[in-house]
């Protein structure tokens, strides 16, 4: 029923900006950064009759090291479990196998990442973020 692809000429990117600009995220992300960020990471898009439905992408050095980010299945096709395919087909991506160490932040997902391993942080005072204005 749905297709999920890493193919970046597939991505339909006004549909991505157009919902993560108005996400908590990523509000007034606009369409040159969400540009920019596709072209340096690895995404995953999610397509249901050649529509755009939904969108994942991974900073990684394809090694050690993977962060989750921009996570989305848009609100008329959620309830489906295409949320869970996605997780899937990222978790199992063939790239990333050998990346030991995962990250991602979330407000709201918690029970969709827990299924694929994501805990809270064991030790969060080892971790420090920087974030500017």
């Amino acid at each position: 029923m749905i297709t999920i692809s890493t193919d970046s000429s597939k991505l339909q990117v006004d549909v991505i900006h157009s919902f993560l600009t108005n996400t908590y995220w990523a509000k007034g992300r606009t369409l040159e950064e969400v540009q920019k960020t596709i072209k340096n990471c690895l995404c995953f898009g999610v397509y249901k009759n050649d529509r755009q439905i939904g969108f994942a992408r991974i900073a990684t050095d394809y090694t050690v090291f993977a962060y989750l980010m921009d996570v989305f299945i848009v609100p008329e096709e959620r309830g489906n479990g295409y949320s869970k395919k996605l997780m899937a087909e990222i978790s199992q991506a063939p790239e990333l196998q050998s990346c030991k160490v995962w990250m991602l932040k979330t407000r709201d997902a918690h029970g969709l990442y827990k299924h694929f391993g994501f805990t809270e942080l064991e030790h969060p005072e080892k971790l420090m973020e920087r974030i500017l204005p």
